[in-house]
């Protein structure tokens, strides 16, 4: 597939992560020319004086991994992550909202994000599937897309379940042709990735990309 190295975000969202460890994960994504670094907020300004001068970005997450911080606390993340050097905010959606039924809530605290960053950063929502039933991932795909963030993203890699072939058909369908949708979570191959761009995927998130690249089956489960 040409250019699959574009897809992809290179992550490291572990607790453990050491400053050697982030430093790797730079060199690499500029060896194999990934699209950004995906990594934990602490790390953002290190990352983004790393990777200066490359075409590499830095995205960071935002209220995770569970997504139930206040909308001002994730504001307060996000306008941090953007002074520090992000190029792209991962959010966490309020799943306990969602599954509340209080879609007006859920939709302020994705625009909330989006308000903060103005334009600075793409933001992307992640709607942790895993946890939803179909029509709940369609409700919180719409929110995103009235909210005006940039994608969709299937998982956080830390709940029960990552991305599935099924569910990225399902949130392309609800979002249409124009925003983007990002899976993450179990892509370990290159058949996986490639499965996911046809099933409408347009960033894959995962620490096995330069596995995916070599055309090696990667152990890794984000």
């Amino acid at each position: 597939m040409e250019q699959l190295e574009k897809y992809i975000d290179h992550t490291l969202l572990k607790a453990e992560a050491k400053d050697s460890d982030i430093q790797e994960l730079c060199l690499e994504a500029k060896e194999y020319n990934f699209k950004a670094v995906c990594i934990n907020p602490s790390w953002v300004k290190y990352a983004a004086d790393l990777l200066k001068g490359t075409d590499v970005d830095v995205c960071t997450v935002i209220g995770f991994p569970l997504g139930a911080n206040s909308s001002k606390v994730k504001v307060f993340e996000a306008e941090q992550a953007v002074k520090d050097g992000a190029d792209e905010v991962d959010m966490v959606i309020n799943i306990g909202l969602l599954k509340s039924e209080d879609y007006s809530s859920v939709y302020q605290d994705i625009k909330a994000v989006v308000d903060a960053v103005n334009g600075k950063a793409i933001v992307k929502v992640i709607i942790e599937t895993s946890l939803l039933t179909d029509a709940e991932k369609a409700r919180a795909c719409e929110a995103a897309k009235r909210a005006g963030a940039d994608f969709v993203k299937t998982s956080t890699g830390f709940s029960t379940g990552g991305a599935t072939i099924e569910d990225v058909k399902l949130m392309r369908k609800t979002v249409g042709p124009n925003m983007g949708v990002k899976a993450s979570g179990g892509v370990r191959s290159f058949d996986d990735a490639k499965a996911m761009i046809d099933a409408g995927a347009t960033r894959i998130g995962t620490s096995n990309g330069a596995a995916i690249l070599d055309g090696k089956e990667a152990t890794e489960s984000y």
